[in-house]
């Protein structure tokens, strides 16, 4: 078992920096419509940009594990979110992947990166996900 930790601290007005107690850190604050100063990205928008890069680590190191090189690897996520239930409800992906290697290797590689542990978060929450992805030769 793995202990993770998250701290967050007021700095001021909607302003929160969030740190994982080890040297790292960002700053969450919301849009000026919602009385922010725009310092950083909302909560939500943080656990979105947690999901995709959390997808991408775990395509990359899949890959790196079945020797496939990969070039370059793009994530692109959009959320919709439903203001009856206040947060997320649907996602589309859009993973643009340039690699020299056979389609069903990257199929592969693809359908395990879908099960990172943050992806995982938004299917118990019963986040609708839908997957485009692109396979460039580099």
């Amino acid at each position: 078992m793995t202990i993770l930790h998250a701290n967050a601290k007021l700095v001021k007005d909607l302003r929160i920096d969030v740190d994982n107690r080890r040297k790292h850190a960002i700053c969450l604050d919301q849009p000026p419509a919602d009385l922010g100063t725009d310092m950083g990205p909302t909560a939500l928008e943080l656990c979105l940009m947690s999901d995709a890069g959390c997808y991408a680590s775990i395509f990359m190191l899949t890959a790196k594990k079945m020797r496939i090189p990969i070039k370059d690897l793009e994530v692109n996520v959009e959320a919709v979110k439903s203001e009856d239930v206040g947060t997320i409800t649907e996602q589309k992906y859009d993973i643009i992947i340039k690699a020299e290697a056979p389609e069903d290797r990257i199929q592969r590689i693809h359908a395990l990166a879908k099960n990172c542990p943050v992806g995982r978060l938004f299917d118990k929450a019963g986040v609708k996900k839908t997957f485009k992805v692109t396979i460039e030769k580099p």
